[in-house]
C-alpha cells in the first residue's frame, strides 16, 4: 500500500506547489498598479533571457525590454541612436566609431556593490562582443560579427569597430539583440544561470520567471530614455507574459479582456475575428484594436535545382508555368482572409527600401498552359508530374495551388511532413519542391538575394535551391561592397529580376504583421520586423 500511495502524494504536493506559485505571483502582482500592467502570451516557453540567445522571436521580445545595444531600429527601420549617442564611418566604410551615452547604468543589483549599479562604458561593449565570438558560450548569434576584423574601447566612452571589408548593412546588425550590451560581474557571476537571473539596461528589469507558467518584468527607474516631453520613460509599471500553448485559449483570455495584446492569426478563430477583406468583423470592431502592416517575410515554394535526379522542375518551363500557374489574389483572400499581398513583383518583400514593385508572376493560366505544351514538345514527357512537401500549417495553400496546376496539366501531389523533417530535407536537398518562408534578420535586401549567392550552397549557407548564375553572383558582390545607398538597392533590383526570370522559386506572398490590443492600449507601434517595443506603451 505505502508504494503505491507515495506516487499520489507526490502529484498531491506538486499541485500544492503550483497553487501557492500562481497565488505567490497574483501577491507579487498585487504590489504595483495593476491597470498599467501589459499582459501578453507566448505560445512556446522562453528558452533563455540572455541576448546572446535571442534567436527566436520568443526570445527577442523578451530581451527587447531588458537589453540596449549601441543603435537600435525605429518602426521604419531607420537606425537610431541607443547607448551610442553618435558614431561616424570612414569614408572607406570600414571604420565605425562610437561615442557612448554617459547616463547610461544597468539594472540595480547587490553584485554591483555599494550604489548597486555602474554606469555602462566602451569596454562592457568590448566584453559583450567578445562574449558572442567565445566558442565555449556557443552563441547562435556569433555570424553577426562575420565581417568584423576587430574592435575595441578606446576610452570609458568611445568603441570603435574595423571591418574586413565595406559592409554597408552592418549597422542593421547591431542593432540586432545579440548586441546587447551585458554586465561582465553578473555573467561571471551567475554562469550559465544568467539565462534566468538578466541583468541589462532596458526600460524594464527582472523581477520573476517560472518557466511555462509566467514571466515578469518591473519598470526600471533608472532608465535613460526621456519622451519629447522629457517624461521618463517607460510608462508601464510592468510586463506579464503567460504561456498558454493552444491559441484558442489565447483568443478566448483576449476576447474576455484577461490579455491586453494579441499577436498572430489563427486558422481556428481567423473566421470568426476576420472578413475575407482582412477587416475586424462588427462584433469586434467596437472592443478591439487591430493593426496591420508590411512585414519582412516573403512566403514561397522552394525548388532544388541541383542533384543527378530528373526532375520537370529543372527546366524553366515548368517553372514559369507553376509560377504563372495560379491565383495568388484569390489565394490571399480566401486563406489568409486578406492578411498578406500577393508576390507579384519577386522575392524581396513590401516594406524594405529597395522593394521596387517591379513585374513578376501573376496569374496567367493560358501562358502556363503553353509553358507546359512546349515542355512536353522539348522532352517527349507527357505527364509531367511534381511534388510538393510542406508542414501541416500550409496545407491548405499547397492543396489549393495543387488543385490550379492540375488544370494546367502538371500532374502535383503534396506531402505533409514535421516542421523538422520539413527543415533537414530542405537542408539536405532531399527535397524537389518545399514550402518554405524567409524573415529578414535585419533590415536591408542583401538578406534575401544572399539566398541565391552560390557560395552560400546550404549545408554552408542559405542557399536552399542550389542556384547558380555568374552574373548573378557578380552582381552580389558589387552590392555588399556599394556604400551609395541608391546605387546598392539599384544591384539589389537587377537581381531580384534575374530570379524572376529564372524562376528558382514560386513567390506566394509578402506577409503582414497583425496586432490585436485592447482599446485601453496606446502606443504600440507596428514595424516591418516584428518586434515588440514597449518602452512607449500606455494603458487608460
Amino acid at each position: 500500500m505505502l508504494v503505491r500511495e507515495q506516487p499520489r502524494t507526490f502529484t498531491f504536493y506538486v499541485l500544492v506547489f503550483f497553487v501557492l506559485l500562481m497565488i505567490s505571483c497574483k501577491k507579487r502582482a498585487s504590489q504595483f498598479n495593476d491597470s498599467q500592467v501589459f499582459r501578453y502570451n507566448e505560445h512556446s516557453n522562453i528558452t533563455s533571457l540572455d541576448p546572446a540567445f535571442a534567436k527566436d522571436q520568443r526570445n527577442i521580445w523578451a530581451v527587447n525590454q531588458l537589453y540596449n545595444g549601441l543603435v537600435e531600429l525605429d518602426d521604419s527601420l531607420q537606425v537610431q541612436p541607443s547607448i551610442a549617442k553618435n558614431w561616424t564611418i570612414s569614408e572607406d566604410g570600414r571604420t565605425y566609431q562610437f561615442h557612448l551615452r554617459n547616463d547610461v547604468l544597468f539594472h540595480k543589483h547587490k553584485l554591483f556593490g555599494k550604489d548597486s549599479t555602474r554606469n555602462v562604458i566602451a569596454e562592457d561593449f568590448e566584453y559583450s562582443f567578445n562574449r558572442l565570438l567565445d566558442k565555449d558560450v556557443a552563441s547562435p548569434g556569433g555570424w553577426v560579427l562575420q565581417n568584423v576584423e576587430n574592435f575595441k574601447a578606446e576610452s570609458d566612452s568611445v568603441f570603435t569597430i574595423n571591418l574586413k571589408q565595406p559592409f554597408p548593412p552592418f549597422l542593421g546588425l547591431l542593432a540586432m539583440k545579440y548586441c546587447s550590451v551585458v554586465p561582465k560581474e553578473a555573467v561571471d557571476y551567475f554562469g550559465n544561470e544568467f539565462r534566468a537571473n538578466p541583468i541589462g539596461t532596458g526600460p524594464f528589469h527582472f523581477k520573476l520567471w517560472v518557466e511555462n507558467t509566467k514571466l515578469v518584468l518591473r519598470k526600471n527607474p533608472l532608465y535613460f530614455e526621456k519622451d519629447k516631453n522629457g517624461k521618463q520613460l517607460p510608462y508601464l509599471e510592468a510586463v506579464a507574459v503567460t504561456f498558454l500553448p493552444d491559441k484558442q485559449s489565447e483568443f478566448l483570455q483576449f476576447i474576455q479582456g484577461n490579455i491586453d495584446f494579441m499577436k498572430s492569426l489563427d486558422a481556428s478563430y481567423k473566421d470568426d475575428i476576420l472578413n475575407t477583406d482582412g477587416t475586424l468583423k462588427e462584433k469586434y470592431a467596437s472592443k478591439i484594436n487591430m493593426q496591420t502592416g508590411a512585414y519582412l517575410n516573403t512566403e514561397y515554394l522552394g525548388i532544388y535545382l541541383d542533384g543527378e535526379e530528373e526532375h520537370p522542375t529543372k527546366s524553366k518551363l515548368i517553372r514559369q508555368a507553376i509560377n504563372f500557374g495560379f491565383d495568388r489574389e484569390k489565394m490571399i483572400k480566401f486563406l489568409r482572409n486578406g492578411i498578406g499581398s500577393p508576390a507579384t513583383s519577386g522575392f524581396i518583400p513590401k516594406g524594405l527600401p529597395s522593394f521596387n514593385n517591379q513585374q513578376g508572376y501573376s496569374y496567367k493560366p493560358e501562358e502556363a498552359k503553353k509553358l507546359v505544351a512546349q515542355y512536353k514538345q522539348e522532352t517527349g514527357n507527357e505527364n509531367p508530374q511534381i511534388a510538393i512537401t510542406t508542414n501541416s500549417n500550409y496545407l491548405d495553400l499547397c492543396e489549393f495551388i495543387q488543385r490550379e496546376l492540375q488544370k494546367i496539366g502538371i500532374v502535383t501531389k503534396v506531402d505533409v511532413i514535421p516542421p523538422s523533417t520539413l527543415r533537414q530535407g530542405k537542408a539536405n536537398g532531399k527535397l524537389p519542391i518545399f514550402r518554405a518562408s524567409w524573415i529578414a534578420d535585419y533590415p536591408d535586401a542583401e538578406n534575401y538575394v544572399s539566398l541565391f549567392y552560390s557560395k552560400n550552397f546550404t549545408p554552408n549557407g542559405p542557399n536552399y535551391t542550389h542556384f547558380k548564375n555568374d552574373f548573378f553572383d557578380r552582381l552580389y558582390g558589387q552590392s555588399i561592397k556599394e556604400v551609395d545607398v541608391k546605387r546598392r538597392y539599384k544591384l539589389y533590383q537587377k537581381m531580384d529580376s534575374i530570379i524572376i526570370a529564372e524562376a528558382p522559386i514560386v513567390p506566394l506572398y509578402y506577409d503582414e504583421v497583425i496586432r490585436f490590443t485592447q482599446k485601453n492600449v496606446k502606443g504600440l507601434g507596428i514595424n516591418p520586423i516584428d518586434l515588440l517595443n514597449l518602452k512607449r506603451v500606455q494603458k487608460n
